[in-house]
């Protein structure tokens, strides 16, 4: 078929390149080519008549040395470039020309992450996905606080490097993403137990779980709208297998600015069907490092997911256990309960408070363990009404797991379900997405007091 495929290579994953096609980029940059080298050196070594043809034989399957550029030929691509993707005319000059070759055509196209803007051109990986920033000086525009709060990605590798400090089984994988995932810290503390194996999390995961079947104690972290990519494997290779990997999904739930593709908001239902696997939603940074530390413990499928962005100002203590699949009670109640999971909980800790002012004692139930669920506690809440509050879709998330395991219990409630709807959630600050959804604060408060003065109905 005809068709044209322009690489634009700039050296660059997310973070810096790895793996074995990167290499053979850089060795054309280096080298540069022509069209046909192959045919010349097949013509050159065919000139000697007893011993000629055994060295054609050997130079094909090295002929990459070279010319690096035969990767592609051996795909069926007719092969040309590099050439610069900043100069415009010659670009146009030469699409104009391969347009109209017959076959597939291969167009390597080298350019500069950040060109045109002097700091993201110095500091590619930063200004990857950036926050607001002052354009004169490069900086990030922060909003001050009363005291410095600690990101999830930051306790995150905090936790893991205090983990592994204490047990050499432990090591960590990620797909090209060392810096967003906070892994970095890992990879410099301990460089080999530290694996990218480029933007394939496909192979993370079997990576990982062939690890697990060697002893070791694989950790990977990966953003969770990225995770949609790799369910297969997480079916087949680590969870049929049963064997101890734990996923971190970064990014879980309302990222933000970066819209759509990017919000985490359909993992709960991906991964709590799987049998056997541990699915856990920390409430603040401080349940994070617990659920990581608790994960590891219970060797078999464990799932964490967290959000981006700063904690919640909770104090950082030592290392806990949990009990696997037990809720927390938060606050009691008599009009009703509100079970949450996730990073939505401290909101609606204090939406409970509010309406406890108001003479509407509203219990919360805490359910960092989104699989198992605790039927104990279910039964505990039986005969009141029920919202449940997630950051993830209604279709088959937190809310569904609760209606799920009530009705195998034939406990019959009114129930309310706040969370995503059948939608893509648009872009947006996270402040503004969870007051659209009604999953701030100030939406729980709200929407709560009107269904528990039965002013909105269930569903």
């Amino acid at each position: 078929q005809d068709i044209l495929v322009v690489l634009n290579d700039n050296q660059m994953f997310i973070s810096n390149r790895v793996g074995q096609l990167g290499k053979i980029l850089a060795k054309l940059l280096t080298l540069g080519t022509v069209k046909n080298a192959g045919e010349k050196l097949e013509v050159f070594l065919n000139r000697f008549q007893f011993w000629g043809k055994n060295l054609l034989k050997v130079a094909k399957r090295a002929k990459v040395l070279f010319f690096p550029g035969m990767i592609f030929e051996e795909m069926g691509f007719s092969y040309f470039g590099p050439i610069d993707g900043h100069n415009i005319k010659n670009m146009v000059e030469v699409l104009g020309y391969l347009k109209d070759l017959k076959g597939p055509v291969l167009l390597h196209v080298v350019t500069k992450k950040g060109k045109g803007y002097d700091y993201a051109e110095n500091k590619p990986i930063s200004f990857h996905g950036i926050s607001q920033f002052d354009i004169e000086s490069g900086k990030s525009i922060k909003i001050s606080t009363s005291k410095d709060i600690p990101t999830f990605t930051n306790i995150f590798s905090n936790s893991i490097i205090e983990i592994a400090q204490k047990d050499p089984k432990i090591v960590a994988i990620t797909a090209a993403m060392p810096e967003g995932t906070g892994l970095d810290a890992f990879r410099d503390k301990f460089p080999y137990r530290y694996y990218d194996v480029g933007i394939a999390e496909e192979h993370a995961i079997t990576f990982a779980a062939g690890l697990a079947t060697q002893g070791f104690k694989p950790i990977v972290a990966i953003y969770s709208s990225f995770m949609q990519r790799a369910f297969d494997q997480v079916m087949h290779d680590v969870c049929l297998q049963k064997l101890p990997v734990v996923i971190c999904m970064d990014r879980a739930g309302i990222v933000g600015e970066d819209g759509p593709t990017h919000h985490g908001v359909f993992d709960l239902g991906l991964f709590r069907m799987l049998p056997d696997i541990l699915v856990m939603a920390p409430s603040d940074e401080y349940e994070l490092k617990n659920c990581l530390y608790n994960a590891i413990k219970y060797s078999k499928p464990a799932v964490i997911r967290y959000p981006r962005g700063k904690g919640f100002g909770v104090e950082i203590g030592e290392f806990k256990d949990y009990e696997i699949g037990k809720a927390i009670k938060l606050k009691d109640g008599t009009d009703g309960y509100i079970l949450t999971t996730g990073n939505r909980t401290h909101p609606s800790l204090k939406a409970a408070f509010r309406l406890a002012k108001e003479g509407i004692n509203l219990g919360v139930y805490y359910f960092r363990f989104v699989k198992p669920i605790d039927r104990e506690a279910l039964k505990e809440i039986s005969g009141h009404k029920l919202i449940t509050l997630e950051d993830n879709s209604l279709i088959c998330g937190f809310s569904s797991a609760i209606l799920e395991n009530l009705s195998d219990m034939n406990i019959k409630t009114d129930i309310l379900r706040l969370g995503i709807g059948d939608y893509f959630v648009e872009q947006g600050t996270p402040d503004e997405l969870y007051g659209k959804l009604n999953i701030d604060e100030e939406g729980i408060y709200n929407v709560a007091k009107k269904f528990i003065k039965c002013e909105v109905k269930n569903g």
